[in-house]
């Protein structure tokens, strides 16, 4: 990624790939790079994703922000080591995070703006988890849930994934971070993908600390929202909406959607929550809402949608990590269709977003 452009959805402004994941596979394909080269590439691919998770923990983003500096100045603050220190900022100045100056100090570009922590479309988060021992210790045993269907996290962890992110409340905040990076360019894609001017009350359901909900009110100033999510994710709400400034429009809710969910919603949204369980525990989420929901109710699915063809589609990359850490899948329309009716909900159609997720909308029947 050589430049990357900012475009300005409603208060937040997010930076956007200059071509979208399957764009850049098209590209390369046309580039007529050769076999061998292309497997070097994937299989060093993770080498890239360690440094940027490196410089994302150490927070390297925010100690230049104020301007360039040489690596012994920032080691010097951070009680790093300077030689070390110089050459990850030069690897990642190869990448386009950083720019390395002729003067020997190290300035900010606009991918590692996205790596900063107090920006609104920060993807700290995701670089940080992805990064983490927890979800690194997953993939190592993808091996295992290939051989036996069994999630390669609880293979080496011994408990579910969102288990053992309760007993490690550090691991929960990084990933309630993640999430909300995974979350910037879709909510804001959902908000100009699908009109919700005739909705009075948006229900987001496992809505962690309300990014979306803050971009949709923001955008659409008559709706109002009520946010539901885990007591130990709502905690955090109030300051991240108070931020946004639509803290008096947004009804806090704590709880879990597989016992009930709140009612006296217009249209409830489910945003990446769906892809990360079981059919049978979707089923008991979509009842719980089924029953919170009055006949004719609309549920907005935001996921991505399993397309037939053998194109690039991040997509079926995603349900990979889906397969290691949970016991989620990425769905083919047919299989969402399916798993709604069961739920007690008629699929009404589809709208695609300018992210990989797209808009499933669906009635309650």
């Amino acid at each position: 990624m050589n430049v990357v452009r900012k475009k300005s959805i409603g208060t937040i402004t997010s930076p956007a790939v200059t071509q979208p994941l399957e764009k850049q596979s098209d590209k390369r394909r046309e580039s007529h790079v050769s076999p061998l080269a292309a497997a070097h590439d994937l299989v060093t691919g993770r080498f890239a994703a360690d440094i940027v998770g490196v410089a994302a923990e150490l927070g390297l983003a925010d100690q230049i922000q104020r301007g360039p500096k040489t690596a012994e100045e920032i080691a010097a603050a951070m009680g790093l080591h300077a030689p070390s220190l110089y050459r990850l900022l030069r690897a990642l100045a190869n990448f386009g995070v950083f720019i390395e100056r002729e003067d020997g100090r190290f300035g900010q570009t606009p991918m590692s703006d996205t790596l900063r922590s107090e920006v609104p479309y920060s993807m700290r988060g995701m670089a940080r988890m992805n990064f983490r021992p927890w979800t690194m210790r997953a993939w190592t045993e993808l091996e295992h849930t290939v051989r036996t269907g069994t999630p390669a996290f609880e293979h080496a962890h011994g408990m579910q994934m969102f288990e053992y992110l309760t007993q490690h409340p550090k691991e929960m905040e990084i990933f309630i971070d993640a999430m909300r990076s995974f979350t910037v360019e879709t909510g804001a894609a959902v908000s100009e993908a699908y009109d919700f001017s005739a909705i009075g009350t948006l229900a987001d359901i496992g809505g962690s600390q309300g990014l979306v909900l803050s971009i949709l009110l923001t955008k659409y100033p008559l709706l109002r929202g009520i946010l539901f999510d885990l007591p130990i994710v709502i905690e955090g709400a109030s300051k991240f909406l108070r931020s946004r400034g639509v803290e008096h429009r947004v009804e806090l809710r704590a709880g879990s959607f597989f016992e009930s969910v709140p009612s006296r919603a217009d249209t409830y949204l489910l945003k990446h929550i769906l892809h990360d369980w079981s059919d049978a525990d979707c089923v008991r989420i979509l009842k719980s809402i089924q029953a919170a929901a009055k006949p004719g109710a609309k549920l907005l699915v935001v996921e991505a949608i399993v397309e037939d063809s053998n194109e690039p589609q991040f997509a079926k990359t995603l349900d990979i990590w889906m397969l290691a850490h949970l016991r989620g899948k990425e769905r083919t329309r047919a299989e969402w269709e399916n798993l709604l009716s069961a739920g007690g909900f008629r699929l009404s159609r589809t709208i695609p977003t300018t992210s990989f997720a797209s808009v499933i909308e669906a009635i309650r029947e």
